[in-house]
């Protein structure tokens, strides 16, 4: 079902949202928002993409009308070398919006991943673009299936048994969402979003992982985030690795 634009701008008038059937990448089209000078919190959304970016340069799977695919911009007053701090926080502001608008439980696997039930049920990617910061986030909604390369890591909320999700409610909780989060970090700063993080994600205490950094692989209990939202993993030798990139899996 197309989305229905006009029920979102009427809960949220004083916000621009764009939306498209069909865009390559959102975050192509909010990038250039914000080199024109858009305002803080302006959404570009598309009904489906035909080169959806994910962490990396990895690709994100769009089905049409199935995921609720958008960036937005932040104009967040923040230095640069804050921005994973902001993405744990978009983090938990999809967390939560899922869970507000399905009742699902969800985890979060640092740094970006939503799961439910072990899989990933939505991605974040941030960005800076001049002194704005852009957001892509994508949420696995309505899809039935998914190709056969993702299909055993990737859910959605119809597939979790939560089916006829309006994708339409769950822009408006997570744009929310995404305010409260932001509104923290600029109020009371990182340590603020640190520890909101370290309770929603399973994966930021105490949790057994493998991850892959450097050629290397490393296995330990991951021991927290430092100051700079990094996840710390203390290997079987007693010592501590600070992670910088994704990549981590649960042993």
């Amino acid at each position: 079902m197309p989305f229905d634009l006009a029920s979102v701008r009427a809960r949220l008038p004083d916000r621009r949202i764009d939306w498209f059937p069909s865009v390559t990448s959102t975050m192509i089209l909010a990038a250039r928002a914000a080199r024109d000078g858009c305002a803080s919190g302006t959404v570009i959304g598309a009904d489906g993409q035909v080169a959806g970016i994910g962490r990396h340069g990895h690709g994100w799977h769009s089905e049409a009308e199935a995921g609720l695919y958008v960036s937005i911009v932040l104009r967040v007053p923040v230095e640069a070398s804050v921005l994973p701090v902001v993405m744990l926080g978009l983090g938990v502001a999809t967390q939560e919006a899922i869970t507000e608008v399905s009742g699902l439980a969800a985890d979060i696997r640092w740094p970006n991943d939503v799961m439910i039930n072990g899989k990933k049920a939505a991605g974040i990617l941030a960005q800076l673009e001049g002194a704005a910061v852009v957001a892509g986030i994508g949420i696995n909604v309505n899809h039935t299936m998914f190709p056969a390369e993702v299909a055993p890591l990737a859910t959605s909320l119809f597939l979790e048994g939560k089916r006829g999700i309006s994708r339409e409610d769950l822009l408006v909780a997570l744009l929310h969402a995404v305010d409260d989060s932001m509104k923290i970090l600029v109020e009371q700063g990182s340590p603020a979003i640190l520890d909101m993080f370290t309770r929603a994600s399973s994966y930021a205490q105490g949790r057994r992982v493998r991850v892959e950094q450097n050629g290397a692989i490393i296995e330990g209990t991951t021991c927290g985030l430092d100051s700079s939202g990094f996840l710390v993993v203390r290997e079987d030798d007693g010592k501590e690795t600070t992670i910088l990139a994704g990549g981590v899996r649960p042993v």
